[in-house]
């Protein structure tokens, strides 16, 4: 991470801090918007699309990531407070610089993929990209699932992983690439320390092996030693 460590302390200064309390209240104000305007907002016009970026609709580029979730009012109010908790806590672990990085990177995935399919993009993979940085750093952070159930998000994130997998493996290559822009960022940041976890794990693996392989010879040496 000396890469990203060099980078905050050269651009630091122009981090947008609370950066994913914008995000939520434009997300607030567009679902309201969409609610009480007479003919209703369209949500379409603010969809990222590379032809209509290519035709001077240059707002697309950012208002993808305003678009709040379709669905009840009730369930909204729990999805931008979920997004703030995550929001929050990767911002309080990493700073505002790295959280800015870690989101600006996301939406250049998002923005590479539209761009590589033509498909109309939202911000619904990377916001689940925050999420899967949020339970790798809190894995047993505790969430009251519907303000009832507790989970640990640890286990919310295994399913997303296999979520995305089948997007990977079933789905169009519009969503393919969405997927994939949504774990890259993640990736950057966290392979690494992947990398050290997998091998770490593996080695106390064939310790555990050799161990209990040494046992069983103990064993039939002394076995034979009795007979």
């Amino acid at each position: 991470m000396q890469w990203l460590n060099k980078l905050e302390r050269k651009y630091r200064k122009y981090a947008i801090k609370n950066l994913i309390v914008y995000i939520i209240a434009f997300n607030a104000l567009i679902y309201i918007l969409d609610l009480v305007a007479p003919a209703g907002l369209s949500i379409d016009s603010l969809v990222l699309y590379r032809d209509l970026v290519l035709q001077g609709e240059l707002w697309r580029l950012i208002t993808y990531i305003f678009i709040p979730p379709s669905t009840s009012p009730l369930w909204i109010i729990f999805v931008l407070y979920f997004y703030y908790l995550v929001g929050t806590g990767l911002e309080q672990a990493w700073g505002p610089f790295k959280f800015n990085l870690y989101y600006l990177l996301g939406m250049i995935g998002t923005t590479a993929a539209a761009f590589t399919t033509g498909a109309g993009y939202t911000g619904v993979y990377l916001n689940l990209s925050l999420f899967l940085a949020f339970a790798f750093l809190f894995p047993d952070f505790q969430v009251l699932l519907f303000f009832i159930l507790p989970v640990k998000v640890k286990y919310l994130a295994w399913l997303n992983w296999a979520l995305l997998a089948g997007v990977m493996i079933f789905q169009r290559l519009p969503h393919k690439l969405a997927a994939l822009a949504a774990v890259l960022n993640y990736f950057l940041f966290f392979g690494p320390d992947l990398y050290r976890q997998l091998r770490l794990k593996n080695k106390i693996w064939h310790n555990r092996k050799r161990f209990f392989s040494e046992v069983r010879k103990a064993q039939r040496s002394s076995r034979r030693r009795d007979k």
